[in-house]
């Protein structure tokens, strides 16, 4: 029969670090960071049409714009107007000149619309212009 000798000495103490606290910790962490990573949603409300894309990896916080189904124009969750978008994205292109932006369109918005915002990123220099997706059977979000 195998006996500990370590235990055999009276008064010493374990030199041995419990994990098992760190374990149960981490795994509440974890269990909390998966519920609640679908509940925080960033960014404006938008039914996007579908797309058999995939996604484009980012380097750098991005410029999103949105347009809502009502047309309301969103530069990165700031609400404005189609002139004030000009002016904003003149002066991003003015500090970074390859600046990418990327265009978030509720489908149900007339193309009108859609092809005002686009105009007007064009017009302000900007010549990367991505436009967002869902994959087939993804949900909004």
């Amino acid at each position: 029969m195998a006996v500990d000798s370590s235990s055999q000495q009276s008064g010493t103490t374990i030199s041995q670090i419990n994990v098992t606290p760190l374990v149960d910790v981490m795994l509440v962490l974890l269990v909390i960071f998966m519920v609640t990573a679908p509940i925080i949603q960033q960014g404006v409300q938008v039914n996007l049409p579908q797309a058999k894309a995939g996604a484009i990896p980012g380097k750098e916080e991005q410029l999103v714009v949105a347009v809502t189904r009502n047309g309301r124009i969103y530069l990165n969750d700031n609400p404005m107007t189609l002139s004030e978008l000009g002016q904003k994205l003149r002066a991003i292109r003015g500090l970074q000149a390859d600046k990418e932006v990327y265009l978030r369109a509720d489908q149900d918005v007339r193309y009108g619309a859609v092809m005002k915002v686009v105009a007007e990123i064009k017009q302000a220099g900007i010549q990367k212009l991505g436009m967002v997706t869902r994959l087939p059977g993804q949900e909004e979000g």
